[in-house]
């Protein structure tokens, strides 16, 4: 089982990278992990419309790029299936269970994921209506991702 985050942006805080960490440590026990970040496109406050699509393919392509043919994509995006934790479990051990075994979360940038990423999607995921700090959402992420683990196994934790 391999488990790829894939984000575009650098984590800087320190408290976001110590709480990546743990997970990290704890998701060894039943997954290797790894988190990828590509640079985010430099961009101006106020940008028309065709430049955020710019962005977007730009950073779009710096993803696609790490992404392996045979890994299963789920995309983090606002119109995305929203689901429990226990829901995130299901899917998760029915793909596995159908022989996928490499999965890759994408989580784009501030403007969002381009239209190349979300087609290349297997499945869409969102968390929430709201939008959250992406430093945020990859510690929330790699934390339903343990907690599906725990869920999985029937192990303490998910309460």
């Amino acid at each position: 089982m391999k488990i790829t985050i894939l984000t575009v942006g650098k984590l800087k805080e320190k408290y976001w990278k110590q709480a990546i960490a743990e997970y990290e440590k704890r998701l060894g026990a039943y997954s290797k992990i790894e988190v990828i970040e590509v640079p985010d496109e430099k961009a101006p406050e106020n940008m028309s419309d065709k430049e955020v699509e710019q962005v977007k393919e730009k950073e779009g392509q710096r993803l696609l790029a790490k992404v392996k043919p045979q890994s299963t994509v789920i995309t983090l995006e606002i119109k995305g299936n929203m689901l429990t934790s226990e829901g995130l479990a299901k899917e998760i051990e029915g793909r596995m269970t159908r022989g996928q075994s490499d999965f890759t979360f994408i989580i784009g940038g501030s403007n969002g994921l381009h239209k190349d990423v979300l087609n290349r999607s297997d499945y869409a995921l969102s968390f929430s209506k709201m939008t959250f700090p992406h430093q945020m959402m990859r510690v929330i992420l790699i934390e339903q991702i343990y907690r599906a683990f725990k869920i999985m196994r029937g192990e303490a934790y998910h309460k």
